[in-house]
């Protein structure tokens, strides 16, 4: 696959979804299911947005349900093609043994997050969902993020964030309890700079600003305007766009704000409609749209 800036609409936003035994399933199904169903143009089945790769450890992983899901490439595989990919997803499940056992997905979150550290250029995002955000904890990659996860794991949580910047010497992590996602490092293309303010707050959460985004298709066709990309090596994780959501259902709200983002919002709200799913918008912390 050629380098790519960012996702655009003739090319599909490539997502590896990465599982761990007894991995929830839901958590798996529901945003691969959103994400199968998103089209550039709802009425064309050829403009498919976002096409997906099931990494895990064995060729078959058996959720904690009983369900056995055939993984496309192994964990190598996912290291060695890591660059291919715009998005990484995160589910939850067995979390105990995967952080006592420090084994995947912990390394390829690492190394997803340290390609994005190195190659700024490239628009990435990393999406946990429910006690997903726990291994995102432990591999470091919350320092001085805002994160949420499952209301009956924040406890555990929030200890986790907490041994994790003692130990790598980083600050904190903003434990938020009352949302169903959290957005870190939102990014837009900007223009001029007085007519497209570019901080967002968490009261502008789910709310469209007027440039295009990057993956949609007015895009392709904006006047000019270019992503700084001074300001997102400047950002934490070198721009790594970081999202965490809450249990089941708050991770499919999550998966309709990356369509939102990286297609439109007509489309979000679109198989939103589909799916028959309310979409309960999360919170977007405050950051530079760069």
């Amino acid at each position: 696959m050629a380098h790519k800036t960012s996702a655009v609409a003739d090319e599909p936003i490539e997502v590896l979804f990465v599982l761990q035994p007894k991995f929830n399933l839901l958590d798996f199904a529901g945003p691969l299911e959103i994400l199968d169903t998103v089209r550039h143009d709802k009425n064309d089945d050829s403009t498919k947005a976002f096409d997906y790769t099931i990494a895990a450890a064995e060729p078959k992983v058996i959720s904690e349900q009983g369900v056995i899901v055939g993984a496309q490439i192994t964990y190598k595989e996912a290291h060695e093609r890591l660059n291919d990919f715009d998005v990484l997803i995160v589910v939850g499940g067995n979390s105990d043994a995967v952080l006592k056992e420090k084994s995947e997905p912990l390394p390829t979150i690492e190394a997803f997050a340290e390609l994005q550290r190195t190659d700024y250029t490239r628009e990435r995002t990393l999406m946990s969902i429910c006690t997903g955000s726990l291994f995102l904890a432990e591999a470091g990659i919350l320092a001085g993020l805002s994160a949420t996860t499952h209301p009956d794991y924040m406890t555990k949580f929030e200890i986790i964030c907490s041994n994790a910047a003692q130990r790598d010497l980083q600050e904190r992590t903003d434990v938020v309890e009352d949302s169903r996602y959290v957005v870190n490092n939102l990014r837009f293309d900007l223009g001029d700079e007085d007519e497209n303010p570019y901080i967002r707050r968490k009261s502008d959460a789910g709310r469209r600003p007027s440039a295009a985004r990057k993956g949609s298709i007015s895009f392709k066709g904006s006047n000019g305007r270019r992503e700084s990309i001074a300001r997102r090596a400047a950002m934490r994780l070198g721009g790594l766009r970081v999202i965490t959501s809450g249990g089941v259902s708050a991770g499919l709200d999550a998966t309709l704000y990356l369509v939102s983002i990286l297609v439109d919002e007509d489309a979000a709200n679109e198989v939103a409609r589909s799916v028959q799913h309310e979409w309960i918008k999360g919170t977007v912390v405050d950051g530079l749209d760069v």
